[in-house]
């Protein structure tokens, strides 16, 4: 198991495991940010039972700038209060993660919905960045698809804080237009599922979940364009508003 600021066993192994029948898995390189032993120490068993690689598990968001930059990990998994000040630490090293480091993914863990954070980690680009409250880890399941999202370039939201957000900005400039169904479907992309995951959540076809996101993409003007992720932009302007 990785220590702090150390490195876990098997760094030399290459990143694509065999697995039976010839296909391949991908290995994920993981650092982990996290100030409370035992719930460190948690994620470390839970990440590397799913068979991936944690490189380097600390205590702060000086450390994890450092870990970062030696390991260059896949994704980084950090606790939004640490040390010194216990306020928004890890929030700020996500941040400077995302600007300076941007083809590592970032999921933060708060103990409580911070929606200001959620808004700041997501201004500019939501690829690559998840926001979880931290009781998400008891589904095990759940937590290594979010941390797997993420490290995809995916986008992983806690149902919570969406939730929280969604009855914030109902009536908000543009999303006020979207009938029930569509801020449903426009809340589960928020939380990063595709289609055919939001169908599944939905109990319904493929081809509804794709009428609605069409819906949802002409109710905020979001025209076709090769340059950007519709998608990304729609969760954007729901988020933002």
């Amino acid at each position: 198991m990785a220590r702090e600021g150390g490195a876990s066993e098997g760094e030399g192994e290459a990143d694509g495991a065999p697995k039976a029948g010839g296909e391949h898995r991908v290995i994920m390189r993981v650092v982990i940010a996290e100030d409370a032993a035992l719930f460190r120490e948690g994620l470390v068993r839970l990440i590397e039972d799913h068979g991936h690689r944690v490189c380097a598990a600390v205590a702060d968001g000086g450390s994890l700038l450092a870990a970062v930059a030696e390991h260059a990990p896949d994704v980084a998994v950090a606790d939004i209060r640490m040390p010194p000040t216990h306020t928004d630490e890890g929030l700020r090293a996500a941040l400077e993660i995302r600007q300076s480091y941007p083809g590592t993914g970032v999921l933060v863990l708060s103990q409580y919905i911070e929606t200001r954070y959620t808004a700041r980690l997501l201004e500019g680009n939501a690829a690559g960045v998840g926001y979880l409250l931290k009781e998400r880890v008891a589904d095990v399941a759940e937590f290594a698809g979010a941390l797997e999202r993420v490290a995809a370039g995916g986008t992983a939201l806690d149902p919570e804080v969406v939730g929280q957000l969604l009855r914030a900005s109902r009536h908000a400039g543009g999303l006020a237009a979207l009938t029930a169904r569509e801020h449903h479907v426009l809340a589960l992309m928020a939380e990063g599922r595709s289609n055919a995951g939001i169908a599944a959540a939905l109990v319904v076809t493929g081809g509804t979940v794709e009428k609605h996101v069409a819906s949802i993409f002409g109710k905020l003007r979001l025209p076709p364009d090769e340059g950007d992720n519709r998608r990304v932009l729609a969760v954007l302007r729901y988020l933002g508003s």
